[in-house]
């Protein structure tokens, strides 16, 4: 799915909310409401009004890693972003090349033939994309590529880290990944939202799960003064293709049995299931079986949800604003059909609502 709905570059939010003026928070962003093709216009803090007694939000409680490494390859400065740990201790990497602004870039390789060719032997160009290239990490510590991640391509490899875990490398030498969008370097807190919980083999995602970054502690005591349940999954997200918009690679996931069966409930009750991010609705569609019924389970999801398979648990997602070409698209068209989003795009670019991770929300209820 691709709108055709044009987003411009001054509508990518730069800073987080709480750095745009005095007294603001998290939760100072807007929510766009939409209902089929009705859309309505709200603060993010009027959610709990627009949320009913017996609703349940879906939220993920992975923490967000500083999972932006600086190392080289040669004399050839790359970026490392370790995105996924793996069950045998590697972790799955995407390695960028500087691009001077304090962002990255593809690497020359992948951009073009023409640019590779202007890299020197042994820089990261020339043998990035292969088995057995060696990358120094700052503090004595290393990896080495082993194998790609998958047969779609070679942005992710498996990696396996040396002279120290990975984990302490990320944490005392590591930044959050930034994307060209945003105006500076924001701490690791800028980036973890109220329910990131750590993780005790130091995964987390790579990308924050940025749908449930305006929730602020008061906020979620006021919806549960309210009667809105929360049901807490995990899925650790991984690097994202920030230029090719490839779909999400298998992900670890975990559903515990007492959010399992809170959903259940729920939805024997005639209460709404309301995902919080993409990530949330992707932990519990993994975990629904073919006649919907949501079991606690934990391991590895590839699934990709489309409009085609349809989602089987929620009836609604709390979410950002996604680039029109993002994959992620077709989830929000699963669940809410073709004409919500084109109608919600048209109307949050008309009303000038800010995108990215930083930016505004966008509830999406069948």
């Amino acid at each position: 799915m691709t709108l055709t709905v044009r987003v411009p570059e001054e509508l990518s939010a730069r800073v987080p909310a709480e750095q745009r003026g005095p007294g603001l928070d998290r939760s100072d962003v807007r929510l766009l409401v939409s209902r089929g093709t009705e859309v309505g216009h709200h603060a993010f803090r009027e959610l709990p009004r627009l949320l009913r007694a017996g609703d349940l939000l879906v939220v993920n409680t992975s923490a967000t890693l500083a999972a932006a490494v600086d190392g080289r390859v040669g004399h050839a400065r790359v970026v490392v972003h370790f995105s996924t740990r793996g069950d045998d201790g590697r972790w799955a990497v995407e390695l960028r090349e500087p691009d001077g602004r304090g962002t990255t870039r593809p690497r020359a390789a992948m951009a073009s033939p023409a640019r590779a060719r202007a890299w020197g032997e042994g820089d990261v160009a020339s043998v990035a994309v292969r088995a057995g290239v060696s990358v120094r990490l700052p503090g004595g510590a290393g990896l080495v590529l082993e194998e790609p991640l998958s047969a779609r391509g070679d942005r992710l490899w498996w990696a396996r880290v040396s002279g120290a875990e990975a984990g302490a490398v990320m944490r005392e030498h590591g930044r959050p990944i930034r994307y060209a969008y945003t105006a500076r370097d924001q701490p690791l807190a800028a980036y973890q939202t109220v329910f990131a919980l750590p993780s005790a083999d130091g995964s987390g995602s790579a990308e924050m799960p940025s749908a449930a970054r305006p929730f602020t502690a008061p906020l979620v005591a006021e919806l549960v003064s309210r009667g809105v349940q929360f049901a807490p999954v995990t899925l650790h997200t991984g690097v994202a293709s920030a230029e090719a918009h490839e779909p999400p690679y298998p992900e670890r996931y975990a559903v515990p049995e007492a959010s399992a069966r809170a959903i259940r409930a729920v939805r024997a009750a005639g209460g709404r299931v309301v995902a919080v991010g993409t990530t949330a609705v992707r932990a519990v569609e993994s975990a629904a079986g073919p006649d919907g019924v949501v079991r606690a389970r934990r391991g590895w999801t590839d699934l990709v949800v489309t409009p085609e398979r349809g989602v089987r648990v929620v009836d609604g997602l709390l979410t950002g604003l996604h680039e029109p070409a993002a994959s992620h698209l077709l989830m929000l068209e699963a669940v809410a059909g073709r004409a919500a989003i084109d109608r919600g795009y048209e109307a949050a670019v008309a009303e000038r609502y800010l995108w990215h991770e930083f930016g505004d929300t966008h509830l999406l209820l069948r």
